[in-house]
């Protein structure tokens, strides 16, 4: 078994743009929810999302490139660029082949998708856009990054909801582990804040419906009654331990498990008693070689739904034991809003920088207690504590579970 540490990371979030500023506002427990700006919610039940604030993306990428992407797959490359130029790898000194990239997206380009069909009904669907396709198709994230990177090893996007961040790292680290790649570039993207995407969560009421920021986003608490959409993508660079220390890389901290699971029960409801949750725990902690024990902090997926926070509380009591009633559980969706196939990427990276400076960041903007989601979910304020190990939760429609587990960073 080969040692995957985390060399790179990137971030386009609704609290930040950059990891720098994703960490102080995650710290600091800062809200990133407000009212929508992207278009008009005159006469909507939903008027509230965490939007992606102050991007120049010109900064970064050219215009004829900008022109030539979705916006999630424009959140994904700058976030992918960051990330590469934070790991200092040479792609002109590394075997690109070697060199890959898996990176999520739940919907992919569903802004381009309405556009053009709004346009395709008025004009005539032959009269679309011919980057139609290129534009919408949920692969793009990763076709753009390779490209614009120049990694030719595997390249693949896992689209299962909710799940598919935090899969791509968990095959990443499988795919170095195993042999199969020196280096992984993974993570999530997501933009779904359109008329078309509000819409159809409201329509399933899924979504919260108040029109204050402060009790939107709230997991955990009784009152909670729907997420918040989020955007924005986070990116992480994997490498084999000792390619990183041959390099001279500095090292955020070392991914140890993985685990995988199914409820296969229903469309979009969780399965009530999350056996299919707690296993997916269980078996992450079995990869890693430890005992529940071990782990001190959850990035739970904590959507602020009812149903969702409550069966993950029962699938991390059955998973954890009597360690249960020691663990922090915190869900940083409180701040991000929920970035569906981003959420499990940038929750990785809050969970790898937890690991490496001992901060637990809190569960914001927590009243009413709820004895069905009887955890400690560090509500409000950060708590400085050391961690040896943490792991980070995703549950996504379909019945998708991934968790992956962390490990402080020791030569």
């Amino acid at each position: 078994m080969r040692r995957v540490v985390i060399t790179g990371l990137g971030a386009v979030t609704p609290v930040g743009n950059n990891i720098k500023d994703m960490w102080e506002s995650v710290k600091s427990g800062k809200c990133g929810i407000q009212p929508i700006s992207k278009f008009d919610t005159t006469g909507n039940k939903v008027t509230l999302a965490a939007e992606v604030k102050d991007l120049k993306p010109e900064e970064r990428l050219d215009k004829s490139e900008i022109r030539k992407m979705d916006e999630f797959t424009m959140f994904a490359t700058i976030a992918a660029m960051e990330a590469f130029e934070d790991s200092d790898i040479k792609i002109e000194n590394e075997d690109a082949y070697r060199c890959g990239i898996i990176f999520s997206s739940g919907i992919g380009g569903l802004g381009t998708i309405q556009r053009e069909c709004e346009r395709g009904n008025e004009k005539g669907f032959e009269r679309v856009s011919p980057h139609f396709i290129p534009l919408s198709i949920a692969n793009m994230a990763a076709g753009n990054i390779a490209i614009k990177l120049g990694l030719h090893g595997m390249c693949t996007c896992p689209v299962t909801a909710c799940a598919g961040g935090t899969n791509a790292v968990g095959d990443a680290f499988r795919q170095i582990r195993d042999g199969y790649q020196e280096v992984v570039l993974c993570g999530g993207a997501e933009a779904s804040i359109t008329p078309f995407g509000i819409g159809g969560f409201a329509a399933m009421k899924a979504l919260n419906t108040t029109d204050n920021p402060e009790r939107a986003s709230i997991p955990f608490d009784k009152e909670r009654s729907g997420f918040v959409m989020g955007e924005g993508a986070g990116a992480l660079v994997l490498e084999e331990y000792e390619h990183a220390v041959k390099r001279g890389a500095k090292i955020y901290c070392e991914i140890v498990g993985y685990g995988a699971t199914c409820d296969a029960n229903h469309v979009t409801a969780p399965l009530a008693d999350g056996s299919a949750a707690a296993k997916c725990m269980s078996f992450a902690i079995e990869d890693a070689n430890i005992t529940p024990d071990k782990i001190g902090y959850i990035n739970a997926h904590g959507t602020s739904t009812s149903l969702n926070d409550k069966s993950e509380t029962l699938a991390i009591k059955k998973a954890f034991g009597e360690s249960a009633g020691k663990l922090m559980v915190s869900s940083t969706k409180s701040m991000t809003g929920h970035l569906l196939g981003a959420s499990g990427a940038v929750e990785a990276i809050i969970t790898a920088l937890s690991v490496q400076n001992d901060i637990v960041p809190p569960t914001i903007n927590y009243k009413e207690f709820d004895e069905e989601c009887d955890l400690d979910i560090v509500p409000n304020e950060a708590r400085n504590v050391r961690l040896e190990y943490a792991m980070s939760n995703s549950l996504g429609f379909g019945g998708h579970n991934a968790s992956v587990v962390f490990k402080k960073f020791e030569a």
